[in-house]
């Protein structure tokens, strides 16, 4: 059976460096950092103080008042960051088959401040006061479901957890069940709001976190020598993908078409990736080979590139196990320099990176690369971003638990 051909026709997007699809692109080619000291509780006790916070999102201009209650920060940024995919799209639910319309979305650790708020309740007021809406606000399939509440979606519906690649894998599995033929139209993406006091005393503890507190803007540096840990994000990045016959039926803007994916285990360790990256690179040659392309044809790569020692490491040699010679040909970057790390929604918010990286030919750079490692010796687009022609981009995404998953886009033709 021949595959459908899928295409992104609208994207929304929240995130530290600003919201909504402009802002955000505007502030990635300008190198913009989007990380500063946390302002949403008190970090005295923590040897981590600075995170990427959502600083220009007002829930109420999205969602009902009296909805925003039942509704956790990280399903908020869901349903407001889908309108603005839908309106970005111009797509109108009134004139398609709502059961032909799905939703497919990632998130890593889902409510958390409402667990948060509500544990604390039980302990200080006792079981009585625990809300009865604690379960249906902290389970992590709720973002999907209030989506597809909020709009009358009917057809497929599931979350993808996959830690740090639930993104990225809801984008994949958006993109099979379309190409099946299991929907025409999907809303794809992820998810997260994990600023809380307990998230970052728990990543702390791991000494995942950069401790670069007098130097904000300055300390997620994705393959400099001087990287020192990850810098927790939040927010949500919405693609509305659709196939090419949907599409090309209501005469949609189309920002590019989704050609390949990959997904592949480490099977190694909880936290750290596998040696060489073996299992990165087999998610990327899977999505090369999925796309039906020569590794030699990807011009751009998003990379994970969190910004911790090993990460970096073994993501570059991934690289270069994946692509040969053609690794020091492409543009690598690490958009994470300037959001931080949104866990379960970076995948999305890095894919939409991607897709406007080929929509505008324009690549964004890795900020913060001041000293070069000579274990990452690829070229990481340094500091400011580059005029080059994308016609294919690939999008990386590792998590913990030895998950990984790659998406390819290309310009649409």
């Amino acid at each position: 059976m021949e595959k459908r051909r899928i295409v992104i026709t609208g994207m929304g997007v929240i995130s530290p460096v600003g919201t909504g699809l402009n802002k955000f692109w505007t502030s990635l080619i300008n190198g913009q950092s989007g990380i500063d000291k946390i302002t949403r509780f008190d970090t005295s006790n923590l040897p981590t103080k600075i995170a990427g916070e959502v600083k220009d999102f007002n829930p109420e201009n999205y969602i009902e008042k009296k909805e925003l209650r039942r509704l956790d920060r990280f399903t908020q940024f869901a349903i407001s960051a889908t309108k603005m995919a839908l309106e970005d799209s111009a797509l109108d639910l009134s004139a398609v088959d709502r059961t032909r319309v799905g939703v497919i979305l990632g998130s890593g650790i889902g409510g958390t401040i409402t667990w948060e708020e509500q544990h604390k309740n039980l302990l200080n007021k006792g079981a009585g006061r625990v809300s009865p809406f604690f379960i249906p606000m902290m389970i992590v399939n709720m973002a999907s479901g209030q989506v597809s509440m909020a709009f009358e979606l009917k057809g497929p519906n599931f979350t993808v957890v996959t830690a740090c690649a639930s993104g990225t894998n809801a984008v994949g599995e958006a993109f099979r069940t379309l190409q099946r033929g299991d929907a025409d139209i999907i809303i794809s993406g992820g998810t997260e709001a994990p600023i809380t006091e307990l998230s970052l005393a728990g990543f702390s503890s791991m000494k995942a976190l950069s401790t670069r507190n007098n130097e904000p803007s300055r300390a997620s540096r994705p393959f400099d020598r001087d990287r020192d840990g990850f810098v927790m994000g939040e927010g949500a990045g919405i693609l509305v993908m659709e196939t090419l016959d949907s599409a090309l039926k209501r005469n949609a803007k189309i920002y590019a078409e989704v050609i390949g994916y990959g997904t592949t285990a480490d099977a190694y360790h909880l936290t750290q990736p596998a040696p060489e990256g073996e299992g990165a690179s087999r998610a990327m040659k899977a999505a090369i080979s999925d796309a039906g392309i020569s590794a030699n044809d990807v011009d751009y790569i998003n990379a994970h590139g969190t910004s911790t020692p090993l990460n970096d490491k073994f993501e570059t040699l991934a690289i270069k196990h994946t692509f040969g010679e053609h690794a020091y040909q492409l543009a690598v970057s690490s958009t994470k320099s300037m959001t931080g790390h949104l866990l379960g929604a970076a995948g999305a918010v890095e894919t939409i990176a991607s897709v406007l990286a080929t929509y505008n030919d324009e690549i964004p750079p890795t900020i913060n690369y001041e000293n070069e490692d000579p274990e990452c010796d690829l070229n990481y687009v340094p500091n400011k971003a580059i005029k080059r022609t994308v016609n294919v981009a690939l999008s990386n995404s590792m998590g913990f638990g030895g998950h990984n998953a790659c998406i390819i886009v290309k310009k649409y033709k």
